[in-house]
């Protein structure tokens, strides 16, 4: 019994370390990434001065966790199609391009949220 829990622990302990290591990739070579990452601080900060409620919160958080997801499940797909063809194909184009509008859509999504949340209280500041 005592090998399984070690087994399941070495397994867990590299699940982690390989996914830092993903992060790590993005935050380096992922333009895009590093950019939603800077917006999210940013909104982040600004919320934290509204004061906003925890409901209010919760749609911040779940807006920017979604784009931070999608770019780098885009990111994902990209490398995955030029793995399986250095040629230019139509389909890949296509996958790339409608995994970059999946991450479009929720970015316009999350700004509307923000814009939503946040926009009247910073108004109510001037």
């Amino acid at each position: 019994m005592k090998d399984k829990q070690t087994l399941f622990g070495r397994r867990l302990a590299a699940s982690f370390k390989y996914a830092f290591q993903g992060l790590k990739h993005v935050i380096i070579h992922e333009r895009n990434f590093r950019i939603h990452m800077i917006i999210a601080i940013l909104i982040i900060i600004i919320a934290n001065y509204l004061n906003i409620s925890r409901l209010e919160w919760l749609f911040i958080i779940i807006s920017i966790f979604g784009v931070l997801v999608l770019e780098l499940v885009n990111s994902a797909v990209e490398r995955v199609v030029d793995l399986i063809t250095l040629d230019i194909n139509p389909l890949a184009k296509q996958a790339k391009d409608i995994a970059a509008t999946a991450v479009l859509l929720y970015a316009i999504m999350a700004a509307i949220i923000g814009l939503i949340i946040l926009g009247p209280k910073l108004l109510a500041l001037w």
